[in-house]
């Protein structure tokens, strides 16, 4: 059962974040939202923490771009990608990812309505990561029970005899 819900968790994000991110990169899909997070990101990219800190200017145009190939390069090893380490480093970086935006957001004091969806996918990637934990962890302990069955010495024979004792006795 936990196996399907991580499958369907890492193919919506996966799918998701591969959508946001062409958005991100190119009008291809819609150019007013397009044009909306260009605008975003000019107010985005001033207050990059890093970037102030070391006292440079990051162009919000590469900023954009960065993001969004980050976005894609994830959901994509989130939807295609069987590898699990894979997608525990794409699930991390993307989670990164939304605490960056949440934390930009509440810098320039967006409404709730401009930070839900970077709150609600931190969220859906935290209970993802939840989820991988919790099943390699039932299969650490399901390797450990196989490990200590195999251990055990066989037993040669019944561990109990169907003759009554009294018979077992005079014989």
């Amino acid at each position: 059962m936990a196996s399907i819900v991580l499958k369907s968790l890492s193919i919506f994000l996966g799918l998701f974040f591969i959508f946001v991110g062409i958005m991100k990169i190119t009008p291809y899909i819609s150019k007013e939202l397009h044009k909306d997070l260009r605008q975003e990101y000019v107010k985005y990219a001033k207050i990059i923490p890093l970037a102030r800190w070391f006292n440079v200017k990051i162009p919000s145009k590469w900023y954009r771009r960065i993001v969004g190939g980050l976005e894609i390069v994830c959901g994509i090893a989130l939807t295609f990608i069987p590898h699990r380490r894979t997608k525990q480093v794409a699930n991390w970086i993307l989670l990164s990812l939304m605490i960056g935006a949440i934390s930009l957001h509440w810098a320039v004091d967006d409404k709730l309505e401009r930070s839900a969806p970077a709150l609600v996918f931190f969220f859906m990637l935290t209970c993802r990561l939840v989820v991988e934990w919790q099943i390699q962890r039932q299969d650490k302990a399901e390797a450990a029970k196989a490990a200590a069955a195999a251990l055990k010495p066989p037993t040669t024979g019944p561990t109990h005899s169907h003759i009554p004792a009294k018979l077992a006795k005079s014989e």
